[in-house]
């Protein structure tokens, strides 16, 4: 009897061991993990640039956001990430976002029990830290229950194909034509290796717009953080700088993200031929996604992206009300940021340069 309890015993703490090591723990991304991290965003199908480990570099060092980057651990393997931010600004209350300043966000798993795991720690965190809102800016999937969306942002990807000619050919009639007439005029473009022509021009560009703009030392972070998967191409004419993109790679896609031109951009086509030059020499490295970002439904932009023949994609973008009665509307298409708008354009540029960083932080 005595060896029977003994054997029965041991049998149990065996099992309970076992159970114990397949548990999925949640951990807290610490800088020793980044390699482990983006190894796993690389091969999840979920996963989008804006899931990298860089950014939490990017919101802590650059921004000066409280980040909380949660990972699913089972066995020392990882099922899931999820990139937290402590948002907290004048306009937006306090917010838990994956991922403020970032188009695309929330939880990507391989795993449905880790997906559930993370979730539960974020509204956990949430709650704890006691912020108005929970935000998942999922690219894809459905709003959960209990959960609010907010149907204000399509985004617009396609394929490219192998050849140019193609893939101009694939760009509707109207939009081609500018584009001939740009290449016509003598435009050409350069890929630069520091900020002096980007940051001028992207700097007077939301500006014109009535957009705070981000510090130099953001986008030095960026080029800094992500190497050779974010560069800046430049178009110009004759000698004269027209128009700059800031753009991420990631698993053969090109993303456009900070993109500007100057007064005369518009009229000699310079921002149509820089997205155009970008799809050409994207494609000459082997890309072959282009993800034009997202835009306001009813904007400008909007209708910009879906003259070159990208079909608007809805972002079903979550929230979860934690302490907040509704939803900020933080939205320059919002009536009562219009004379905010007009005075921020009408400030000397240097001293809106000068301001801008501060309030821009705030926004997310």
């Amino acid at each position: 009897m005595h060896e029977a309890r003994h054997f029965t015993d041991s049998a149990a703490d065996v099992i309970a061991a076992a159970q114990r090591s397949s548990a999925i723990t949640i951990r807290t991304l610490l800088p020793q993990d980044h390699g482990r991290w983006d190894a796993f965003v690389h091969s999840c199908p979920d996963a989008t640039f804006f899931h990298r480990a860089g950014w939490q570099t990017i919101m802590e060092q650059g921004l000066g956001h409280a980040s909380h980057f949660l990972y699913a651990e089972q066995n020392g393997r990882i099922l899931g990430v999820l990139p937290l931010v402590h948002l907290r600004g004048l306009l937006c209350g306090k917010a838990l976002v994956s991922l403020p300043f970032c188009v695309y966000g929330g939880i990507a798993a391989v795993d449905p029990q880790a997906r559930r795991a993370l979730d539960a720690r974020a509204q956990h965190l949430a709650r704890e830290l006691e912020v108005g809102h929970l935000e998942y800016r999922q690219r894809e999937g459905d709003i959960p229950d209990g959960w609010q969306g907010k149907p204000l942002y399509a985004t617009f990807r396609k394929t490219l194909l192998a050849d140019d000619e193609q893939n101009l050919l694939a760009i509707p009639r109207k939009q081609r034509a500018v584009l001939r007439k740009a290449i016509a005029a003598g435009l050409h473009s350069a890929v630069d290796h520091d900020l002096e022509r980007f940051f001028p021009l992207y700097a007077a560009s939301v500006h014109r717009l009535g957009t705070p703009v981000f510090a130099r030392r953001h986008f030095a972070l960026l080029r800094t953080v992500f190497g050779d998967d974010c560069d800046i191409l430049t178009v110009c004419q004759g000698q004269q700088a027209q128009a700059s993109v800031l753009s991420f790679y990631f698993r053969g896609e090109v993303l456009p993200y900070y993109g500007a031109g100057s007064v005369l951009a518009r009229s000699s086509g310079a921002n149509d031929f820089m997205y155009w030059e970008l799809m050409r020499r994207a494609g000459a490295r082997g890309v072959r996604q282009f993800d034009f970002g997202r835009s306001k439904l009813g904007t400008g932009a909007f209708d910009f992206k879906k003259n070159w023949g990208f079909a608007p994609q809805s972002l079903p973008y979550a929230y979860k009300l934690i302490r907040s009665a509704a939803l900020p509307d933080v939205n320059p298409l919002n009536p009562k940021y219009a004379l905010f708008i007009r005075a921020w354009r009408r400030l000397p540029l240097p001293l809106a340069n000068l301001l801008g960083p501060h309030l821009v932080r705030q926004l997310g």
